[in-house]
């Protein structure tokens, strides 16, 4: 049996039909950018993650550029994240000249330790930017409190967070301003790049909305030093198709989870941990093997495709050298890099294809107690 990491023909395959007549539309009209597609998506996504305004843009890496610059966060500040991420976040806040400041993750979760966060901050500090990574929230209640004690800027980095719940509230309209991916593979997928930013904030939303189209409202009239960073039409009609089957598709991969817990327990990984009052979405289901490549291979051998997200942390890597931080700063970091891996997880895995898979777990743990014991 061949199990792949994520299988997008199988979502498609059933969308194909709506998917092509929604492109074929756009493609008859030609109004290719910022056409009624881009702005029904906005409001359509906004309000699924409860926020006033939204804003479609090229990718998850502009939408948290745009949010910074619209925050007008710059050279001599700094923002709090972590490194147990994928390089975008951070790029955004180096891009605008500002400096990142990394505090550890939760042993359990991989999220950020929110417990660091007071100690991290310094007079240069303007903004938090947690990650809601593989699927679930940091504790945006605990990290709001302290954002508004130092009268800080709190932005979440979405782009794996799609419909995720923290204390019965959505990605996205959790802090000051979110910024989503739909990178293909994600929950919410174009068929390309794309990407969004949810806020409840009036002017945040009228800065990035400038800043994405050259800094301008009205055609060459600009009044902010901006870019082109606009989400196209054939992207937005893609993502109005499947925004509707998102929460199923949410509700599925938490039913794959559930059985991949049971499945695996007593095996030699370490299961997700959710953390209280959140509704986790596993965009990746992330488990922690102590002997991570060689279970890789083992399962590689049998036809099951598996990620490590991420094996070195951006604190670790050349291009942010210049930050000063060297191995053993981020311990917890760190640890986890060496032994986390994801398995296949996407709304169409079959109970079957699982089973298989924690067959294979199961086995590479007993042929290691029985080649000790040979």
């Amino acid at each position: 049996m061949n199990v792949p990491l994520v299988d997008l023909r199988k979502q498609y395959a059933p969308l194909k039909a709506d998917i092509l007549e929604r492109v074929g539309a756009a493609l008859d009209g030609m109004h290719l950018f910022l056409g009624e597609n881009v702005q029904a998506l906005e409001k359509e996504f906004a309000a699924f993650c409860g926020v006033a305004y939204g804003i479609g843009v090229s990718d998850g890496t502009a939408a948290l550029q745009l949010i910074l610059r619209a925050m007008g966060i710059g050279p001599g500040d700094e923002v709090i994240t972590v490194a147990n991420t994928f390089v975008a976040t951070v790029e955004a806040i180096a891009l605008t000249g500002a400096t990142p400041v990394f505090v550890d993750v939760c042993p359990d979760t991989y999220l950020m330790d929110v417990d660091q966060v007071p100690d991290a901050i310094t007079p240069q500090t303007r903004a938090i930017l947690p990650v809601h990574l593989f699927g679930q929230t940091v504790d945006m209640a605990r990290l709001g409190e302290i954002a508004r004690a130092h009268g800080l800027r709190l932005i979440e980095d979405a782009c794996q967070a799609h419909g995720a719940e923290c204390a019965g509230r959505r990605a996205g309209g959790l802090g000051d301003a979110a910024a989503f991916s739909f990178y293909y593979s994600k929950n919410l997928g174009a068929y390309g790049e794309g990407g969004f930013v949810a806020t409840n904030d009036e002017e945040i939303a009228r800065g990035v909305r400038m800043m994405r189209d050259h800094g301008s409202e009205q055609r060459y009239h600009h009044d902010l030093v901006g870019w082109n960073g606009r989400l196209d039409e054939l992207q937005a009609a893609v993502l109005r198709v499947k925004l509707p089957h998102l929460e199923r598709w949410n509700a599925l991969r938490r039913e794959h989870a559930s059985l991949y817990d049971a499945l695996l327990a007593g095996s030699s990984v370490v299961t997700p941990t959710v953390a209280p009052a959140n509704r986790h979405v596993y965009h990746l289901y992330v488990v922690r093997a102590p002997r991570r490549d060689a279970l890789c291979s083992w399962l590689r051998e049998r036809g099951i495709a598996t990620g490590i997200h991420y094996p070195i942390p951006i604190h670790l890597q050349r291009a942010y050298a210049h930050l000063g931080y060297r191995p053993g700063d981020l311990p917890v970091t760190e640890e986890a890099a060496a032994e986390i891996v994801s398995l296949p997880m996407y709304p169409e895995l079959e109970a079957e294809e699982i089973a298989y898979v924690a067959d294979a777990v199961h086995a590479f743990a007993a042929e290691r107690v029985s080649s000790a014991a040979g």
